[in-house]
C-alpha cells in the first residue's frame, strides 16, 4: 500500500498502535508475575489498567474517524517483547531479572511515546483536534510511566541488582 497522504499515514500508525497496545494486554500480566519486587509488580499491574484505557481510546479515535478498529502487526513491539522474553528464559537472580524487566519496559515506553507523539502531531496537522486530544492522554500516561520506571530503577531495582552481583563476588 502506498502512503499518499498524511491521513493514510495516520491510519497506518493508529493500526500499529492498536495492535501494540493489544500485545501489551497479553504481556503485562506476564511481566507482573515475573517481577520480584512489589513496587515493580504494582507498576506493571497499573500499566495494564492504563493500557486497557489506551485500547478504548484508540477505539474511540477510530470511531471519531469513522473507521472500524483493527490492528496492523506491530513488529517493533513484537521484537521487544520477544527479546525480553528471551532474557527472562535465562533465569538468574531476581533483582537482576527485575532490572531486565525495567529495561524492557522502558524501551516499550519509549516506543509508545514516539508513536503517540507522532500521532498527535499528525492529527493536529490534519485538523483532528478531538483525535489529538484523546491521543495526547495516552502520550502523557506513557511519559509518566517511563518517568516512574526511571525512578523505580534508580531508587530500588538497579541498586538491588548491583548488591546481588557484589554478594556473588564476595561469595566466590
Amino acid at each position: 500500500m502506498a502512503l499518499d497522504s498524511l491521513y493514510e499515514l495516520l491510519m497506518e500508525e493508529l493500526k500499529d498502535m492498536y495492535h501494540a497496545e493489544n500485545q501489551l494486554l497479553s504481556a503485562l500480566p506476564k511481566m507482573a508475575r515475573a517481577a520480584g519486587t512489589a513496587g515493580l509488580r504494582k507498576m506493571f499491574e497499573n500499566h495494564l489498567l492504563r493500557t486497557e484505557d489506551q485500547v478504548c481510546r484508540l477505539e474511540q479515535v477510530f470511531a471519531e474517524l469513522g473507521v472500524a478498529p483493527r490492528g496492523k502487526r506491530c513488529k517493533p513491539l513484537e521484537g521487544m517483547l520477544e527479546s525480553g522474553s528471551d532474557l527472562l528464559k535465562y533465569g538468574g537472580k531476581r533483582s537482576v531479572i527485575d532490572a531486565a524487566l525495567v529495561s524492557m519496559a522502558r524501551r516499550i515506553a519509549h516506543y509508545e511515546i514516539a508513536a503517540y507523539s507522532s500521532l498527535v502531531g499528525f492529527a493536529e496537522r490534519l485538523g483532528e483536534e478531538q483525535v489529538a486530544a484523546v491521543l495526547r492522554l495516552s502520550l502523557e500516561e506513557d511519559t509518566a510511566a517511563n518517568d516512574t520506571l526511571a525512578r523505580l530503577a534508580e531508587d530500588e531495582v538497579n541498586g538491588m541488582a548491583v548488591a546481588a552481583g557484589v554478594a556473588e563476588d564476595t561469595d566466590s
